[in-house]
């Protein structure tokens, strides 16, 4: 009798161990892990770029609002990592710079995800300041010229970034 019951809690305790071991290999496949830039932020209550657009759209030019934000990358600088660009739905974009140019980002993350904090708001720019950032993505000549009205944009000074890395 006292074999039955060894052998019983073996089979119970090799099942039980097998299915942790299942449930821990489905987590890793689905775990993100975020390097992190500038102040440290964590990644929850992030809310979702198209979400962000309706906020955008009822701000005024030189009022700001703290967020939170995922959004995917569509340019960075070229020359220092010092500004990108980020799709936020339906044809419009956002402005992400760093608070105080105290941290840059890499160069080549363009399509990555990455979680912004810090202050978005509306800004009109003004002509030379459009042409400078062309320049710096490499425009053409006859491109950056063809600016010559200052723009409403959808800006963001972050103090805080994670970019996402799956594993």
């Amino acid at each position: 009798m006292k074999n039955y019951l060894i052998l019983i809690a073996l089979c119970v305790s090799f099942f039980a161990c097998k299915e942790e071991k299942k449930t821990v290999v489905e987590d890793v496949a689905e775990k993100i892990t975020y390097k992190s830039f500038g102040k440290e932020i964590q990644a929850d209550d992030a809310i979702a770029s198209k979400s962000m657009l309706g906020h955008y759209k009822v701000i005024k030019a030189g009022d700001s609002i703290p967020s939170k934000m995922t959004i995917k990358v569509k340019e960075v600088c070229k020359a220092k990592g010092c500004w990108m660009t980020a799709d936020l739905g339906d044809g419009n974009e956002v402005m992400v710079k760093f608070k105080d140019y105290g941290f840059f980002m890499p160069k080549d993350i363009a399509g990555k995800d990455v979680i912004i904090n810090g202050m978005a708001y509306v800004k009109e720019v003004p002509v030379d300041e459009q042409r400078h950032y062309a320049e710096d993505k490499g425009a053409s000549k006859a491109e950056i010229e063809a600016i010559t009205e200052p723009k409403r944009t959808f800006s963001f000074e972050a103090d805080g970034v994670l970019l996402a890395e799956t594993e």
